[in-house]
């Protein structure tokens, strides 16, 4: 336990501390150290010895937020494929996430109650159950549906799909990582599910013919798209006249009106260049980008920043009660450092306000 706690403190201590001296104030709280045995121990040890042990746990705090604030997974031509075969390969992600690699949803009671007592991967589904009542999206109306779902992951929303819609809808799968794929696969034949298949593709150059699917669905993975444009372009393309578009992706605050300072631009920096993202746009955007494409009917908007950001420091929490997902990998543990680094700074970042959770839903108009 005494590991477990140093690890947790370890993982999160940059996050949670903006000064050193608040670090040391912080950890002694967290730790259970009271006034007095710190003085005993100074005591004990000698003022001089005392103040050097603090000197170097600064120190050591202030170099390992160093190593932290240095993004390492920048967006380049692949990232995205890599980086997520790598997340797949280890398991990491989805022991504590399950088959669902997006956020959950949490309502006004859930959050009132306390996030933590709410089961983490049954978020996940209560924010697909959600997003399908966004869409307008039901077995009653859709199920003899070809539905699309780009990103899918490990496939966990496609299956669900697949399986609530029923046996004569079909749902097709795509990412850009052979891995996703695989697992996809493999989960969709142990769980009995063959309207569910899965294909590595690129999102921005999809290989199906015009108006293919009655839905297309995509969920956070608008984030790794280097050409927005495009994104929403081709899924609008693909989708059939009178067909159900819902879509959820995080976006950047605009800066229209208000212009980014420097600690917004440093901050976005840093989410963009630590799980290779290109960038962020904003949810008024995305809305102009679809009503370009002269496609689509009314679209529908909203900011699910509310219902969704539990789900960063939600995701630290699993892993400080149940470390059996990465305990027993210790060549994992700086990139689990710096994932739960960059959870609370997307928690920061979401909480103030400079980014979004975007939600769309509209239908394309009938020719």
């Amino acid at each position: 336990m005494k590991f477990l706690a140093l690890f947790s403190t370890l993982s999160l201590v940059s996050a949670f501390a903006p000064s050193p001296s608040q670090t040391i104030k912080s950890t002694e709280l967290n730790m259970g150290i009271k006034t007095e045995a710190v003085k005993s121990t100074i005591k004990q040890i000698g003022a001089p010895a005392a103040v050097a042990i603090a000197g170097a746990a600064v120190a050591g705090t202030v170099g390992i937020k160093a190593v932290l604030d240095r993004p390492s997974r920048k967006y380049e031509d692949g990232s995205v494929a890599r980086e997520y075969d790598a997340w797949t390969r280890d398991g990491i992600l989805e022991y504590y996430w399950g088959e669902h690699i997006h956020l959950g949803y949490y309502n006004e009671e859930e959050m009132k109650n306390g996030y933590k007592k709410k089961n983490f991967i049954e978020a996940k589904y209560d924010f697909v159950d959600e997003m399908m009542k966004l869409g307008g999206i039901n077995p009653e109306d859709d199920a003899n549906a070809k539905v699309l779902d780009v990103g899918c992951g490990v496939g966990g929303t496609s299956r669900y799909l697949a399986k609530k819609l029923g046996k004569n809808a079909d749902v097709t799968g795509i990412t850009l990582s052979p891995n996703q794929v695989k697992r996809a696969t493999e989960l969709a034949v142990e769980q009995d599910v063959p309207n569910a298949k899965f294909t590595v593709m690129n999102a921005l150059e999809m290989e199906f013919p015009d108006n293919s699917f009655d839905i297309v669905w995509a969920c956070e993975s608008g984030e790794h798209m280097p050409d927005k444009e495009a994104y929403i372009n081709e899924m609008m393309r693909v989708l059939k006249p009178g067909g159900k578009f819902v879509m959820a992706t995080w976006c950047q605050r605009d800066d229209r009106e208000v212009p980014f300072d420097e600690k917004d631009e440093r901050d976005l920096k840093f989410l963009y260049e630590e799980w290779t993202h290109p960038y962020f746009i904003s949810i008024e955007k995305y809305k102009e980008i679809i009503d370009a494409t002269g496609l689509m009917n009314e679209v529908t908007t909203d900011d699910w920043n509310e219902q969704t950001i539990a789900s960063w420091r939600h995701s630290v929490w699993v892993g400080v009660y149940d470390p059996r997902g990465f305990i027993f990998k210790p060549h994992k543990y700086l990139k689990c450092l710096r994932d739960g680094y960059c959870l609370e700074r997307m928690h920061r970042a979401f909480d103030r306000g400079l980014m979004q959770y975007g939600m769309f839903a509209a239908t394309k108009k009938s020719e």
